[in-house]
């Protein structure tokens, strides 16, 4: 077995069309798929985002454009799973370039092994595409902090911005500002409340500040209420000031940001300056994929009243050929940089011109081994190609939460074989059930899981040639997970000395 390890320079691109004349060569989503929380920089003449990992590994991909056209994954701040200090919950990364330093910075949030506080930390880097070193923590208040954002006030000192989580509590939700060293490592004198969730229409929090300048002024933009449920009501609002500490004057028509026809409960974003024109990238969900997707990043540009406020028109729309996000490999040449796994699991495999030999264990409440990717469409057709094993259990599986409530344990449906029995099976809370099963007898077994709107799912076989389902067709929605889309790959189930052999993947949307 070979450890996973990302050496590589990673290559996968999306290529986009504009929604707005005014800026020909957009194509919404800008990140398919579960990417939310995005945060978006230039350094010279490439540009660079990052988005939420939560709890599949490996953390925090950077993504490069040199044009907001084609995009490439080219490095990860923790490629090989979390650092010692963090255990989970790993959120709103923000890039930070010092081009005086010539170093990149990258704040996170992740909940700490000891305190269990969710804490904002930092890692930095000498290019995008260098190996990052973690800082750890720089605060952890008892309620819990997160959201950083990193900007210089009028007077050129440096401020690390972030959001206290009292609505852990149901209490208010401060922005809070202060002093940071250049070197990014610990905070300078005392903090400032920027604002807090003062006005109905922002609900039980204000969270995801991002800072730009225009027009002497400093603008705020942020959300509220709530993001990441199935009766989610997110929006955008924003704030500015004259000076970074303050006072602060919310927009008299906030939101500036809602639902359209394409995407729902919009928010936390980040701004970015292109030829003298404003873009927030952000994260929504699609009308149609809502939750079982995830939030997706799309770039929208930003116009202006007369008294100088930013809004957003809500304009963008879903432009995206579905036929762009097919995806098909047959292991020859590694693995592919697009697979993920569970951040608690250390992932052991070998490949060779025969496919992927996955080890197999019984992690992940009793799951299994898990290589899995997000969904990116609601209407899909995943098919593998296993080779029978009678230690292990190959297989493949949708991964959701064992309910819908924030942290649940993870929990599954899917189809596997082992020797000569195929079987149809939910797992939650440990508890696995035998839906269907069915003796065969082949060397190679087709298997196929086929998607409809978003949570209808049926099981397939492809044994020499003939197309057979498995069980009746499954309804999963009690399974999407709170803050993530599904996802969906292979589990190898059984002792870490047996292997699952898997010789090719597709999906197709």
């Amino acid at each position: 077995m070979t450890r996973f390890l990302l050496s590589a320079i990673i290559c996968f691109s999306f290529f986009l069309r504009s929604v707005y004349a005014q800026q020909p060569g957009l194509l919404n989503p800008v990140l398919a798929g579960d990417r939310p929380d995005p945060t978006l920089i230039k350094v010279g003449e490439f540009y660079y985002a990052s988005a939420t990992s939560n709890e599949w590994a490996p953390l925090f991909p950077i993504f490069q454009s040199k044009d907001m056209i084609n995009w490439e994954v080219v490095n990860y701040v923790f490629p090989e799973g979390a650092p010692a200090w963090a255990k989970n919950n790993f959120w709103a990364p923000e890039l930070s370039y010092d081009e005086k330093q010539g170093k990149l910075y990258a704040y996170y949030t992740a909940r700490d092994k000891n305190t269990n506080r969710l804490s904002v930390a930092v890692a930095s880097a000498d290019s995008p595409i260098g190996k990052f070193r973690d800082h750890g923590p720089l605060v952890a208040q008892e309620l819990g902090s997160i959201d950083a954002f990193e900007t210089r006030d009028e007077h050129g000192k440096l401020f690390l911005l972030w959001k206290e989580d009292g609505n852990s509590r149901g209490q208010k939700t401060p922005i809070w500002a202060q002093e940071i060293n250049e070197d990014r490592t610990q905070l300078i004198g005392d903090k400032t409340k920027l604002f807090e969730n003062d006005q109905p229409w922002e609900g039980g929090l204000v969270e995801g500040v991002a800072i730009f300048r225009k027009n002497g002024y400093f603008y705020a933009t942020y959300s509220a209420r709530g993001c990441c449920e199935i009766d989610c009501d997110y929006v955008t609002g924003v704030a500015r000031s004259k000076a970074l500490l303050g006072p602060w004057e919310k927009f008299g028509q906030n939101p500036i940001q809602v639902d359209n026809a394409s995407w729902k409960c919009p928010g936390h974003g980040t701004v970015i300056e292109e030829d003298g024109e404003f873009f927030l990238l952000y994260h929504a969900y699609n009308t149609e994929g809502s939750v079982f997707v995830g939030r997706q990043g799309v770039l929208e540009k930003m116009h202006w009243t007369e008294d100088l406020w930013p809004i957003l028109p809500d304009e963008a729309a879903y432009d995206r050929k579905l036929s762009s996000l097919d995806f098909e490999d047959d292991f020859s040449k590694g693995l592919d940089p697009i697979w993920q796994w569970r951040v608690t699991q250390k992932i052991n495999y070998s490949t060779d011109e025969k496919g992927l030999y996955l080890q197999a264990s019984e992690e992940n409440e009793e799951l299994g081994t898990l290589l899995v990717q997000g969904t990116k469409s609601l209407d899909y057709r995943y098919e593998v190609t296993v080779i029978p094993d009678p230690q292990a259990e190959a297989g493949l599986a949708l991964i959701g939460g064992a309910n819908n409530g924030f942290g649940a344990p993870v929990a599954g449906i899917g189809v596997s074989v082992k020797g000569n029995r195929l079987v149809l099976w939910e797992s939650i809370d440990r508890k696995r059930r035998e839906i269907s099963s069915k003796e065969i007898q082949d060397e190679a077994i087709g298997l196929i899981l086929e998607i409809k709107d978003g949570y209808r799912l049926q099981a397939k076989t492809l044994i020499d040639g003939k197309m057979e389902l498995i069980g009746s067709e499954q309804d999963v929605r009690h399974l999407v997970p709170w803050g993530m889309g599904f996802r969906l790959g292979l589990v190898a189930k059984g002792s870490p000395e047996s292997t699952a052999h898997f010789r090719s993947v597709k999906i197709s949307y």
